[in-house]
């Protein structure tokens, strides 16, 4: 089976990394090849990780919660790099207060966004529909 390809980075002036380390590891343990760029990574640094790994899924996770600042025009970048068809999933603390999830996932998906996940989330929750998505 071919091994897919994932950058995983918390996004924007974010410096959590232990749900970062933690989804690594759950995700290599998964089978996956997990391009980790760490803690404050810009949107340039996912396209051209993207890119230079032919990556399948950019998963962004961000727990300070600017998450919609930090990741509008991505897709776009996406797109003008000539990945635009890239799978996106993106998880965390994503907005400031409590706002009704439906709303915020309905949010992020106008932005780009295949998969938007709630806090708390865990990364079993994440890796089945990560495998079909990628046709796994």
């Amino acid at each position: 089976m071919e091994t897919k390809t994932l950058v995983l980075g918390v996004i924007g002036s974010d410096v959590h990394a232990v749900g970062n380390k933690i989804l690594e590891i759950a995700f290599r343990e998964a089978g996956f090849n997990v391009v980790n760029l760490g803690v404050l990574v810009s949107q340039k640094e996912f396209v051209e990780a993207a890119l230079e790994t032919n990556a399948d899924a950019i998963m962004v996770s961000s727990l300070y919660g600017h998450a919609e600042i930090d990741v509008r025009g991505l897709r776009d970048l996406l797109i003008e790099a000539g990945i635009g068809d890239i799978l996106m999933y993106i998880g965390g603390y994503l907005v400031v207060g409590s706002q009704e999830w439906s709303e915020v996932e309905e949010k992020f998906k106008k932005l780009g966004f295949d998969r938007v996940y709630p806090p708390s989330t865990l990364p079993q929750d994440v890796i089945p529909t990560l495998r079909a998505d990628l046709g796994l």
